[in-house]
């Protein structure tokens, strides 16, 4: 019997597989222009926050329109020369196949099931997609704990989806806007769970806080850049206020 030895430092060839989550309007789609050569698979309402960008993008309505982007992805020449896929946002795409599901389902409890099932094979399909990064967004959601502390983690319609979602990937990491020690609004990613908010970074290579820029992170978890921690609330490529597109709320988050 064969036996197919592989060696770890290999692990980043198939791409970086990445879920970021935040508020509405923390800037999750504007994440997308940083990655290299991007396809956008949108199922959010518009995009105009990435009004002035020239990103392919296929819109995803159905179930269908996600079977078929899937299999495009796969299977044609057109889409090798993208290096990047970009899911926007999972958590809609979750409510795409839950509508899909109410429809046919007798029971509500048996929708949210079949949604759990159908997200579950949809997630791991896109996350293994080969030689390519897999950029996930999702909403956040606010939990209270035992002590009335908030706990904010990925959010997905459904208890058991949602509470899953972080065990799928490597690098979960939370999209903040926050204001510094100067009163200055600031954007970052945290990397690291800080009993609050929620988040992992399995290759070690990340800060506590990086800029919100994903090739960046790319370069850095492949070994192309070397880390740097960079503190919340220091001035990096973060955004500030002067740039109201990249700090106020819009509707397309």
């Amino acid at each position: 019997m064969a036996i197919n030895l592989k060696r770890t430092t290999e692990a980043s060839v198939n791409g970086v597989k990445l879920l970021v989550y935040g508020q509405a309007g923390a800037g999750k789609t504007r994440l997308v222009p940083t990655l290299p050569k991007p396809i956008l698979l949108s199922a959010e309402s518009g995009l105009l926050s990435l009004q002035g960008e020239d990103i392919p993008y296929i819109t995803i309505g159905t179930m269908a329109d996600l079977h078929e982007a899937y299999s495009w992805l796969t299977e044609s020449t057109e889409a090798q020369e993208y290096e990047s896929v970009a899911l926007d946002s999972l958590s809609e795409i979750a409510e795409v196949v839950l509508s899909a599901e109410k429809r046919v389902a007798k029971d509500p409890r048996q929708a949210y099931g079949e949604m759990q099932d159908q997200m579950t094979s949809l997630i791991r399909a896109f996350r293994d997609l080969p030689g390519k990064h897999v950029y996930f967004s999702a909403k956040v959601e606010k939990t209270q704990d035992d002590m009335g502390r908030l706990l904010y983690a990925p959010s997905m319609p459904g208890n058991k989806t949602g509470q899953a979602l972080p065990y799928f990937f490597d690098e979960v990491l939370a999209l903040r806007v926050e204001r510094d020690a100067e009163g200055t609004m600031q954007r970052a990613l945290q990397c690291d769970s800080d009993g609050i908010w929620l988040a992992k970074d399995r290759s070690g290579r990340l800060g506590m806080w990086e800029s919100p820029d994903l090739g960046e992170i790319i370069r850095k978890i492949t070994g192309k850049e070397e880390a740097q921690v960079k503190p919340f609330g220091k001035k990096t490529k973060a955004a500030t206020k002067e740039d109201a597109n990249e700090t106020e709320p819009d509707a397309t988050e």
